[in-house]
């Protein structure tokens, strides 16, 4: 569905006019490094120029999708049909009276926000080092991860720290809310169902020892790097699947021997058998023929069907028709399901 006329004169006028770009390229802007462009492409600096473009969308009824760091999304590689509104509103602030920090929906969890905190002497942001996440979508999937170290007895969720949130809702409302309202679950939050959009948040921190925060923030650090592939050399989403309760999507993966299997340039990672990475030149549809190959095998051998936790944006090329290929282990890495059952 193209942009009409008047729909691109009103997005003129809420942004800067030059920002307002057509045919982007929307791979070097996720965190896998696949897809195609963007018909329409707009970034917004704050929280106020996000709202006024949501209004026009809204007002105009134009195709649109909100896009962060791009860690949790596939592009398809026949690219975007409308408007791919890039959120680049990080303006923070800190009360250090009140442990308060302010935050636009496009500010980036780490290093940014947490280093604001951390140095300042603010404790609740830094269990989630490491995590490519901007605010709001920290929110949109109520973050998560297993610390502090070296017990990890518990799951901390970005929910504890939630204090207030500035929204714009699907009814084109924009209001403040409180935590109550996003009904937080495990990688959930109400804006899965609903149509609302975080402008900014702010979180409550409460007073810290800088010491202890730097001895957590090194340690998970650590744990992630011994588990997940970097991103720099190894491209990937994170998690494919969901989480299966009590088994693991990665470890099923794992028990069906299909680590190092390859489709294309996409590759389930020996490092965590429910990442898969882009090993080189994938495409989109390398990734979508890989986790149906992986989806299909695992049903087969072990009865459970695995449901996908990342977003598909765009339009899909079928997907890669090539057999899938076996790529061999580094003898030396040792895997996050070895670390497991080593525990």
């Amino acid at each position: 569905m193209p942009l009409s006329p008047a729909g691109r004169r009103a997005l003129a006028a809420a942004t800067d006019a030059a920002s307002l770009q057509q045919d982007v390229p929307l791979a070097p802007l996720t965190t896998f490094g696949v897809g195609g462009a963007a018909d329409w492409y707009v970034a917004v600096q704050s929280a106020d120029e996000l709202a006024q473009v949501l209004r026009v969308v809204r007002e105009h009824d134009l195709p649109a999708f909100l896009l962060g760091t791009g860690a949790n999304v596939i592009v398809g590689d026949r690219g975007v049909r409308g408007l791919v509104i890039h959120n680049q509103a990080r303006h923070t602030r800190l009360d250090s009276d009140t442990g308060r920090l302010w935050a636009e929906s496009g500010a980036i969890v780490y290093p940014d926000l947490i280093e604001q905190a951390v140095s300042a002497g603010f404790s609740g942001l830094e269990h989630y080092v490491g995590i490519p996440s901007t605010v709001g979508g920290a929110l949109w999937q109520n973050l998560h991860f297993l610390s502090p170290p070296p017990d990890r007895e518990r799951t901390v969720f970005w929910e504890e720290i939630v204090h207030s949130a500035d929204v714009f809702t699907e009814e084109g409302e924009r209001k403040t809310v409180g935590v109550d309202y996003f009904n937080f679950g495990y990688d959930y939050s109400i804006l899965h169902d609903r149509d609302d959009v975080v402008l900014a948040t702010t979180s409550q921190l409460e007073p810290g020892d800088p010491d202890r925060m730097r001895e957590i923030m090194d340690a998970n650090l650590q744990w992630r790097a011994e588990r997940h592939p970097p991103l720099d050399t190894e491209p990937s989403v994170g998690s494919i699947f969901k989480k299966i309760e009590g088994i693991g999507a990665g470890r099923l993966i794992d028990d069906c021997g299909l680590k190092g299997t390859r489709i294309g340039g996409a590759m389930v990672t020996h490092r965590h058998a429910n990442i898969f990475v882009n090993a080189g030149g994938a495409t989109a549809a390398d990734l979508c023929a890989l986790i149906e190959h992986v989806r299909a095998v695992v049903e087969r051998e072990t009865g459970y069907r695995l449901e996908t936790e990342i977003d598909f944006v765009g339009e899909f090329a079928p997907p890669t028709d090539a057999a899938p290929t076996h790529m061999s282990k580094d003898p030396d890495l040792v895997s996050a399901e070895e670390r497991a059952r080593a525990s």
